[in-house]
């Protein structure tokens, strides 16, 4: 990778992001609007945090911005080389990386961006190299409540979908998932004792209650089948591409993960752009 290549280079400098305090509704409609996975948090022109889209399913009964998003995230500086990003990208395991000076937001560089880098490579080096091809399929009656959970447990993004005779027929991510999901308020009741515990007096049965009614909202996750949501006109790719030429595909269709076929256009595995990564340390 050519030293010249820096974070300002390819970064993004329009950022969306949310700004303490905010709540999880605000969070989700940026998400949904935006078409992003993941925002930036702010106070007072400062990076406080981030949030994604796997922090509101995880805790899909929280509402405050400040409860569900990460502190202290890892960030990088305009100038340092994309290699550096890569690095701190595989290394933590995240999909984007605030860009800062001091304190100050003033961009937002991905996995996605950093791949995109390798278009002008030229690296011939067939993609099975770099393919994972331990993230199994899910029948696509599935419900999508089933998969969420699967894939929350996996920590995987993205599952290929597959139906009776064993064909890929779709894809399924958690961006799918979330703009699925809607938000559901209930009421809920806790019943509190007026005896006191030490009142050797009180019998349990004869104890004065008071009912609390508190109102609940939580991200809710629809029980429909996987096939009503998932991405079904899939862009796939062969198992002898090169990465360059991968990801040029994966740039221009804006996608970030692609499921693999082979010469039988048989599915044996799901690249997903962040296992390109090693390529540009390669390079």
């Amino acid at each position: 990778m050519p030293k010249e290549t820096l974070v300002r280079d390819i970064m993004v400098k329009d950022v969306a992001c949310v700004s303490l305090p905010g709540s999880r509704d605000e969070v989700l409609s940026i998400l949904k609007d935006k078409k992003v996975s993941g925002l930036p948090v702010i106070k007072d022109n400062k990076l406080v945090g981030i949030v994604s889209r796997s922090n509101l399913l995880k805790k899909p009964t929280e509402e405050q911005l400040a409860l569900l998003m990460v502190r202290d995230p890892v960030s990088i500086g305009p100038e340092e080389d994309i290699t550096v990003a890569a690095r701190l990208l595989l290394k933590h395991g995240i999909r984007r990386l605030p860009v800062v000076e001091g304190e100050k937001l003033v961009g937002l560089i991905t996995v996605a961006d950093v791949v995109g880098s390798l278009v002008d490579l030229n690296i011939t080096t067939p993609i099975t190299e770099y393919l994972n091809s331990g993230v199994g399929p899910v029948w696509y009656e599935t419900p999508l409540p089933v998969v969420a959970r699967n894939m929350e447990l996996a920590h995987v993004k993205a599952v290929p979908v597959i139906d009776t005779n064993l064909d890929i027929v779709g894809l399924i991510t958690d961006r799918d998932i979330i703009s699925a999901s809607v938000i559901e308020d209930s009421v809920e009741v806790s019943n509190m004792s007026a005896g006191a515990d030490d009142d050797e007096w009180t019998w349990e049965s004869m104890r004065d209650t008071m009912s609390i009614y508190y109102s609940v909202s939580r991200i809710k996750v629809p029980s429909v089948p996987v096939k009503e949501v998932m991405v079904k006109e899939l862009i796939s790719a062969s198992s002898n591409m090169g990465v360059s030429e991968c990801a040029l595909k994966m740039k221009r269709n804006r996608i970030d993960q692609v499921p693999v076929v082979n010469a039988n256009q048989k599915f044996i595995g799901l690249l997903r752009d962040r296992y390109l990564l090693k390529a540009i340390l390669n390079a």
